[in-house]
């Protein structure tokens, strides 16, 4: 099992919006970075457990836990002219994109902040205060996993 840190906006998608999906998965589509690509498509399964990040929000942060439950597919928003994601050079037999589906695991009860994350010895190496960081699907080693549930008491 790997661990991986996945970035969204809440205003399009919250871990809220997840979890009222009542046990059904979420297609996690729309990633067009090559190297978050490589991530979904290459190294992450499913089992992984990722944590959830609501990025360009009043407190940036980890907001709770979801699980990977689907391999890497092509991703169908690509293909699809009307969507926010279509890529009109994707190709149906050749897919650019992938995507993975995602289901609700728990919300934390305390967001686990960027400042708090940045300001911790214990994460100086992670992926996500690397200046400069941007990436919306991230790994996170075991230990910095582990470090971060503490963090967040559960």
């Amino acid at each position: 099992m790997n661990y991986w840190l996945m970035k969204s906006e809440p205003h399009d998608c919250s871990i809220d919006d997840i979890n009222i999906r009542a046990g059904q998965a979420l297609a996690w589509q729309g990633i067009r970075n090559y190297q978050a690509r490589n991530f979904l498509r290459d190294q992450v399964h499913t089992g992984d457990k990722v944590f959830f990040y609501h990025s360009s929000c009043k407190e940036p942060g980890i907001v709770g836990i979801v699980e990977v439950v689907s391999d890497a597919s092509a991703d169908l928003s690509a293909f699809d002219n009307t969507s926010p994601y279509f890529d009109a050079k994707s190709n149906p037999e050749k897919p650019r994109w992938y995507s993975v589906d995602l289901l609700f695991s728990r919300k934390f009860s305390k967001v686990i902040s960027l400042k708090q994350l940045k300001a911790d010895p214990a994460l100086a190496e992670m992926v996500l205060v690397a200046k400069g960081a941007r990436l919306s699907v991230q790994p996170v080693t075991a230990k910095e996993w582990q470090h971060i549930i503490e963090l967040a008491g559960e």
